[in-house]
């Protein structure tokens, strides 16, 4: 169980609770003790009617306060069950609230190779399947097992203290159920973890068809991906099976058990009861004793699976949780951003692909001014705007923000200063209105309309049934590719941020658009550092610098006019463009 020890300060944050909660649980048991103890006193008052030493109304007196006794102690043992499950349950829903948040904010502070790495539906698994397995751990397993201990460390010793021999007897069985036990958990605890693994596989695989069921349409695929479902699904349930054959051993093992103990208590105890040595009350009592401890028994097997697939879940949970951030925030005061920005002989290698993405690069831009970077794909552009917002760190080199060392600046201050719009424009599952106050939560509607003219979506926008309260589809579907990219855009603009970072986020819209869109950006990022990547040579002709790359190099750096009168891949690019339009 070594790693269900990381849920260990969870059970220390709610330790008061559950001491409650074993408590009360302790006195359930105690109160349902008292039964199979007046049951043989209820005998032996019939004994003694039968002998007549005693009367037939001292008899019905003594029976009705049994009887009554037996019901109270039923009524407080079941108002106690209630109060055990109120409490251990409920703590198990903290645990599990409390340790859905903890993996989801180390996802969010994980760098994008994990990202690359792992696949959605496996994250989703894992903190969906795999902490409710934990969960079960966390209070039913808990529960229940209190309850198991409480009546066996209760139950037991009052057997052999009643009667010895017939006791002895009666726990026979139970070294034979641990050994199974034993046995076949280790079983269970193997194919408990390759069915959490198949979970996530199945979740990715599902999740992937979905986001891309236009691509699947498109192609006519259907058939093709339902014959992988089936073969997943019947993959599946081959594990699930193999794992459920094994716990399928548990409960006629324990039935089979606990009915020979019941041999051994009618059997034994009949041999005493003719010998005289106990009477027929105590043999009552104890076969009562054998049937609660049923359960108990029962329960052991269901525990133990229990056990071992949170013990599976949680390895899985914890897999992620030892995954350590590579981009860390190593200053906590926070900083002003005016938006200057260095890159000194900065060279940057992707560590999933080894990629070399820039080869000692180096420029700089004043604050106040547009950049625009052009070159052909793969050539590094991205790469740099992804390096100022630091989502990733330099392999050489360094880059300074307002000639202070990156590294040097609190992150949450780099990042609040700037204004990005990624190349794969990505808007959530709510209101074009709230997608846009993403950027600013506490926007009035005039800011967003006034964002969204800029962007020139606003017309699109009121040509919709609900305009800006239309809810977008997962990853904004619902919207054209050019209106994700202008929503995107109005997003950016309300944060107005001392940084913009826009990356190729014009590709999908007309020139004559974006030209529009780049006439409302020069006026609304004046005084806003402003870095433009784009294939488009439109883009860059009012900017007063342009970043030529190629395959990671800094071929040429300049302005629209420098550039345009030099030989080079932007006069060639310019000239190339200007033709198509013409034409």
């Amino acid at each position: 169980m070594k790693e269900l020890k990381h849920l260990n300060k969870y059970f220390r944050k709610y330790w008061f609770k559950l001491l409650v909660g074993i408590i009360i649980t302790i006195i359930a048991r105690i109160f349902s003790l008292v039964l199979p103890s007046y049951v043989n006193k209820a005998f032996k008052v019939i004994d003694n009617l039968v002998a007549k030493s005693i009367g037939k109304e001292e008899a019905t007196d003594l029976l009705t306060q049994y009887i009554l006794i037996i019901i109270g102690t039923a009524i407080l043992s079941g108002i106690f069950t209630f109060l055990m499950r109120q409490t251990i349950i409920n703590v198990s829903r903290y645990i599990e609230y409390d340790l859905k948040n903890e993996i989801f904010d180390h996802y969010q502070f994980l760098n994008l190779d994990f990202y690359k790495k792992n696949r959605t539906g496996d994250l989703m698994n894992r903190i969906s399947e795999d902490v409710g397995q934990v969960r079960l751990y966390a209070g039913p397993a808990v529960m229940y097992g209190i309850n198991a201990l409480t009546l066996f460390g209760c139950l037991i010793p009052l057997m052999f203290i009643k009667a010895p021999t017939l006791a002895l007897y009666t726990v026979l069985p139970f070294p034979i159920l641990s050994f199974l036990i034993y046995k076949i958990s280790k079983i269970i605890h193997k194919r408990s973890t390759k069915v959490q693994e198949f979970l996530s596989t199945l979740s990715t695989f599902t999740q992937e068809s979905f986001s891309g069921i236009s691509v699947i349409k498109a192609y006519g695929l259907e058939p093709q991906t339902h014959e992988e479902v089936i073969s997943l699904a019947n993959e599946g349930k081959d594990k699930s099976m193999n794992l459920a054959k094994v716990n399928a051993w548990f409960f006629p093992l324990m039935v089979l058990l606990i009915g020979v103990s019941n041999l051994f208590v009618i059997y034994i105890g009949g041999l005493q009861y003719i010998a005289g040595e106990i009477g027929i009350g105590l043999i009552a009592e104890f076969i009562l004793y054998v049937n609660m401890l049923t359960w108990p028994v029962a329960i052991v097997g269901w525990l133990t699976s229990i056990v071992q697939r949170a013990e599976a879940s949680q390895k899985r949970i914890n897999e992620f949780l030892k995954e350590e951030p590579k981009i860390l925030n190593e200053v906590a005061e926070e900083n002003t951003i005016n938006g200057k920005i260095e890159f000194r002989n900065v060279s940057f290698t992707y560590d999933d692909t080894n990629i070399t993405a820039l080869k000692n690069i180096s420029f700089t831009i004043k604050k106040g001014d547009t950049v625009a970077i052009l070159g052909k794909t793969g050539s590094g552009k991205s790469t740099i705007l992804d390096l100022i917002a630091r989502l990733y760190d330099v392999t050489e080199g360094e880059i300074l923000v307002d000639d202070i060392p990156i590294k040097e600046l609190n992150l949450k201050s780099l990042r609040q200063s700037i204004g990005a719009v990624p190349q794969d424009a990505f808007l959530f599952s709510d209101s074009i209105k709230e997608n846009i106050k993403f950027g600013k939560e506490n926007a009035t509607e005039e800011e967003v309309i006034k964002v969204a003219k800029n962007a020139v979506v606003h017309e699109n926008i009121m040509g919709f049934t609900k305009q800006y309260e239309t809810v977008l589809g997962e990853r904004g579907i619902t919207l054209s590719g050019g209106q994700k990219q202008r929503v995107s855009i109005a997003r950016a603009l309300l944060k107005n941020p001392e940084i913009y970072l826009f990356d190729d986020c014009l590709s999908a819209v007309d020139t004559e658009t974006e030209e529009e869109i780049l006439s409302n950006l020069e006026k609304a990022s004046s005084n806003r550092t402003t870095l433009i990547v784009s294939h488009r040579v439109s883009s860059a002709k009012n900017a007063d610098k342009v970043l030529i790359l190629d395959d990671g190099k800094l071929l040429q750096e300049g302005t629209h006019e420098d550039l345009n009168v030099s030989e080079g891949y932007y006069k060639e690019l310019y000239l190339t463009q200007l033709s198509d339009k013409e034409n």
